[in-house]
């Protein structure tokens, strides 16, 4: 039973990849999701505000130092080493992970805009990062604010940051754009060999006692699979990118349905956080014991076999899917 699968250009053992999530965060916790089977692991996240600290505090202290002599901001500059603490220890991460575990590592940035951060890239490849994912996620707060320009901020990071890197190149995006299907497009065109459907933004909420507004990490369960089902088989085989199906994934049906509708491989976290490693090597045998009972022979023959690209009008399929949906539903 043949269970490896093509992931942004690399044969991945089975198609499970941990997410980035605190489990990604600690080099004895990856090498546990290795023991356990795990095909891939995202980093935790470094986000845009990290990275530009550094800047911030080199700023800082050249202005603060504007009144001294020229040689000594030029003996500081030479001499001296602004680095974020939090961006050089990333940088560590990477390379310690990298010596210690055999399955590809992929770095991940959390970034919005195309400003001067996205040279950081370049060092997570320098790092010995084999991938790089790129979540970009921005809550448009003006209504002043039209949907190209947040798409072409979008796009313009892509491309901002392939520029810097030779690595694959990953996005982790939402589903809130007006036509998902056009934005992978964009993406793809902009540089991106791949493609996580979808970020698991914050639960937004209100606390009543403290009147005060409630962000919250947002946990999934599997009923929360249903959007990334849905595009992975939109897209399947529209793009010359890999897909990853990334909400809602907690079991091996979840995993079978998933690559059924054309991901290539899916990400977890939730169920790593709930119930911890041994999560991995569950599904994985759940996955073989399905496939031997149902007599597939490997992941590639049934990746797709539900996806839309077996409908001749597949808007004509979603619509009337829809209709069926909500005429069929009894109380």
């Amino acid at each position: 039973m043949d269970l490896c699968t093509q992931y942004l250009g690399f044969t991945l053992k089975n198609p499970l990849i941990a997410s980035a999530s605190p489990m990604t965060a600690d080099l004895d916790s990856i090498k546990t999701l290795e023991d356990n089977g795990i095909a891939a692991v995202v980093m935790h996240s470094l986000f845009e505000e990290q990275i530009n600290h550094e800047a911030h505090e080199l700023d800082h202290f050249l202005y603060k130092n504007n009144e001294t002599s020229a040689e000594a901001v030029d003996f500081f500059q030479d001499d001296l080493c602004f680095d974020n603490i939090e961006a050089d220890d990333y940088l560590q991460e990477i390379e310690n992970t990298k010596r210690s575990v055999a399955v590809p590592v992929i770095a991940s940035l959390n970034g919005v805009s195309a400003g001067g951060w996205a040279k950081y890239a370049k060092k997570l490849q320098e790092a010995g990062a084999d991938a790089l994912e790129l979540n970009i996620t921005y809550i448009p707060t003006s209504v002043h604010l039209s949907g190209l320009e947040v798409e072409k901020m979008y796009v313009d990071t892509v491309q901002t940051v392939k520029k810097e890197i030779s690595i694959p190149l990953n996005l982790k995006m939402n589903a809130y754009f007006s036509n998902p299907a056009n934005m992978a497009k964009q993406f793809v065109d902009a540089g991106a060999c791949g493609l996580t459907l979808f970020d698991n933004p914050a639960n937004v909420d209100i606390d009543l006692a403290e009147l005060a507004p409630l962000h919250e990490a947002n946990t999934t369960t599997s009923k929360d699979l249903s959007e990334s089902l849905r595009w992975c088989a939109i897209l399947y085989k529209q793009l010359r990118a890999s897909l990853c199906a990334n909400t809602g994934i907690h079991t091996a049906p979840d995993l079978l349905k998933a690559i059924m509708s054309g991901a290539d491989a899916a990400a977890i976290a939730s169920v790593l956080l709930q119930n911890g490693h041994g999560q991995v090597a569950a599904i994985l045998q759940q996955l073989r014991q399905w496939m031997e009972e149902n007599e597939y022979a490997s992941i590639e023959q049934m990746k797709g076999s539900i996806s839309l690209r077996h409908s001749s009008n597949p808007a004509a399929f979603e619509r009337n899917s829809y209709m069926q949906a909500l005429n069929s539903y009894r109380i």
